[in-house]
């Protein structure tokens, strides 16, 4: 197939695609390294991928592939949140009319999400962010995992349970006034 067409196909996916690779490799320097040999695979197998097909799918299985065999895949156990410095200082600025006691407990929310998800195994954390933040369908994370269906619904099912456990337990180092 024609490398414009793939260009105009794939480059849409670029950020979803460095998102869930900077979440599975830990840090930008591995998931630049990931996404970059994600689309020069992706180039190079586009003749074969089959038009009216799930490009997206396709791209993301072939991310998590190139993760699994990478020199970070299987050794990662625990990876950490990608902080955009300049657009939490964005919301900052535009959250001026919030008190600050909302802006805490919404950060203090948000990092505790962050942390309950980076707690997780990569597997879990992997099955969570294709359904709940790329927004795929049971149908396309099973692409994208080469498993079945059924296979989705319970490893997200535990995933889920895994979460809300992590999210429910008693923060280390914090007693019952928070502090």
């Amino acid at each position: 197939m024609d490398p414009a067409l793939f260009e105009q196909m794939a480059l849409p996916l670029f950020d979803p695609l460095y998102n869930l690779a900077h979440w599975l490799a830990g840090n930008r320097t591995d998931a630049e390294d990931l996404v970059q040999e994600t689309y020069a695979r992706a180039l190079r197998g586009f003749r074969s991928f089959e038009a009216g097909t799930n490009l997206r799918a396709w791209m993301y299985r072939i991310l998590r592939n190139t993760f699994l065999t990478s020199r970070c895949g299987l050794a990662a156990q625990k990876t950490g949140w990608l902080a955009d410095e300049d657009e939490e200082k964005a919301e900052e600025l535009t959250a001026h009319a919030e008190t600050p006691e909302r802006l805490l407990l919404r950060q203090e929310s948000r990092q505790q999400v962050l942390d309950a998800l980076s707690s997780l195994a990569v597997g879990d954390r992997e099955i969570l962010l294709l359904c709940e933040v790329e927004e795929l369908s049971y149908r396309e994370i099973a692409q994208v995992l080469d498993v079945p269906m059924g296979t989705v619904m319970s490893r997200l099912s535990r995933a889920r349970t895994r979460l809300r456990r992590a999210l429910t337990a008693a923060p280390a180092g914090r007693n019952h006034d928070g502090v």
